[in-house]
């Protein structure tokens, strides 16, 4: 990571000149632009999606709060210069609007371990962020990912709204959230109104990051299970049926799932843990899988679901490409006729 780009911006008062930008940086320029405009928002969101192809030469290129902090990530090499200039964007949006600037950068190589640095300010310690009426602890220097994934932030909606408003949540609603990770959806269910959320994930320090995420929010009736789903279905199924399943799988992770095969092998056994006219919520994350991908999974493995809709994506999200970006498809256990 270029270190020297760190030292130019602990150098540089907000109000001095902007650096030039070379040639090959200035398609960057969309990106400086949208610093130019921002309103640090209270709750967590993404700011800039260069990853939807919509502002050509920034595809590598996101912004993210979670406020006090900002993210910037690059999925490509990012050189001084570049960062330079990005710093130097933010230091004077923020001088401007009288605020005190906190950032993050991120550096991602495919097949090496994201590289992650403090630019300016501080990040709290514990860092609590919002989204809507809940609370999430997050960790900005911590690994590649950061406790809360943003693109879900319209399935998270959903599963609150689709609880809230259930004909049957008086009687007590059983949720099971399948690659739980930080139980975000666990969260949002039970604030909702469920009465149990079944939560398992086979990292047991992400189920530990989600027990806390439940505290913050005065939150009981969750379980967590820190097991291989796979080896699981039995206790699952006896812990069941469930009004709701929840399935937000990682799209390709060795040892664990791999979309492109493991999906089949997940979609067979949804009918058994559903009640007659539950849901199932299921994620695809996977660039090179398209929509209709999982639609036919499920058709092949477990045709009695019924197919309802796929979730929009968060605006924010927004994509040239509607099947390289997030899948979220809503079935329901239809009633036998």
């Amino acid at each position: 990571m270029p270190d020297s780009s760190a030292v130019w911006l602990k150098m540089q008062p907000p109000n001095s000149p902007a650096p030039a930008l070379p040639p090959d940086h200035r398609p960057m320029q969309a990106l400086l632009d949208c610093i130019a405009q921002l309103t640090p928002p209270a709750q967590a969101g993404r700011l800039f999606h260069g990853r939807g192809g919509r502002h050509p030469g920034c595809e590598h290129l996101t912004l993210d709060a979670y406020p006090p902090v900002l993210l910037l990530t690059s999925f490509a090499p990012l050189d001084g210069a570049a960062l330079a200039a990005i710093g130097h964007a933010l230091q004077q949006r923020y001088a401007q609007l009288g605020q005190e600037l906190h950032w993050v950068f991120q550096q991602r190589h495919s097949g090496q371990p994201a590289q992650t640095q403090l630019m300016q300010g501080s990040v709290p310690e514990p860092h609590i962020v919002q989204e809507g009426e809940a609370r999430y602890r997050v960790r900005l220097l911590q690994g590649q990912n950061h406790g809360l994934f943003l693109d879900m932030a319209a399935g998270r909606q959903w599963v609150a709204e689709h609880i809230a408003q259930h004909p049957r949540r008086a009687q007590g609603l059983k949720v099971l959230n399948l690659f739980a990770y930080s139980c975000a959806f666990s969260v949002v269910a039970l604030q909702a109104g469920a009465a149990e959320v079944v939560n398992i994930d086979m990292a047991s320090g992400a189920l530990s990051t989600g027990r806390e995420n439940h505290q913050l929010n005065g939150l009981s009736g969750a379980r967590f299970l820190a097991h291989d789903i796979f080896n699981s279905w039995g206790k699952l199924k006896r812990l069941g049926p469930y009004d709701l399943v929840i399935a937000d799988p990682p799209s390709y992770q060795k040892g664990s799932f791999v979309a492109s095969k493991d999906y089949a092998r997940l979609a067979r056994r949804l009918p058994e843990l559903l009640t007659l006219d539950g849901h199932a919520l299921l994620c695809l994350n996977a660039p090179e899988l398209s929509s209709q991908f999982l639609r036919d999974v499920v058709q092949a493995q477990a045709p009695g679901l019924e197919y309802l809709q796929r979730l929009p994506n968060p605006p924010a999200f927004a994509d040239v490409d509607a099947e390289r970006s997030l899948k979220v498809l809503l079935y329901r256990n239809a009633p036998e006729a």
